[in-house]
């Protein structure tokens, strides 16, 4: 009996070891700087709307694009309303911010309910935006988005990269890094930008995502 167990026990621990390494395996490689932003298209929730949201919109300004595990735990908590409390000087520099997790449209909406998030929460259900930067399968065993934070340029590539993210501070340092902490003379556009009358943006479309 003895023996059973101990055999039992071994294949389990093997059985474990397979989940947890072999995601690891199959995750994209984060983006580096200068790398050409993958362009996507997904709905996001933005307070109490449900709102369409395509990258090649944003081109001409600065995007902040941060991946988080899940809405709603401590971590995750702590990182968004941190970017809550900084949001008003980013937005000053006309600088946007989209939150983005595995997490459904409910969850979303809950979360950023109840901690007044006034920034946009990208939906990736089938996670095409996270594998996209490099930013799936943080969790392996729970199939959880790492945090990992990446600055998109007004010329759509990739101007810095945070791999390594501290969710009390990371907005702040964005904030310092980025210069939004200094005042603002002008007067910046607004963050969601309106669609043009035919719905086709200006800007050619490269690296999309499929």
């Amino acid at each position: 009996m003895r023996l059973i167990l101990t055999i039992s026990a071994i294949l389990a621990a093997v059985g474990l070891a397979s989940v947890l390494l072999r995601p690891r395996a199959a995750r994209a490689a984060t983006l580096n700087v200068g790398d050409q932003a993958p362009n996507f298209s997904t709905n996001a929730i933005a307070g109490d709307q449900t709102i369409p949201v395509r990258l090649i919109d944003y081109r001409g300004r600065r995007v902040v694009l941060y991946f988080y595990p899940k809405d709603n735990t401590p971590g995750c908590t702590r990182e968004a309303c941190a970017f809550r409390d900084g949001y008003a000087k980013l937005r000053n520099w006309g600088i946007t911010v989209f939150g983005c997790s595995v997490d459904s449209a409910d969850a979303h909406r809950a979360f950023a309910k109840k901690y007044g998030l006034p920034f946009p929460l990208l939906l990736d259900p089938d996670k095409k935006i996270a594998k996209a930067y490099g930013a799936d399968n943080g969790i392996p065993i729970l199939g959880l988005d790492k945090r990992v934070t990446y600055v998109i340029g007004e010329d759509g590539r990739i101007a810095a990269v945070y791999p390594h993210v501290d969710p009390a501070t990371h907005a702040n340092q964005i904030i310092q890094d980025l210069g939004a902490d200094k005042p603002r003379p002008a007067a910046t556009a607004s963050v969601i930008p309106h669609a043009s009358a035919s719905g086709e943006s200006q800007e050619p479309e490269d690296r999309d995502i499929e």
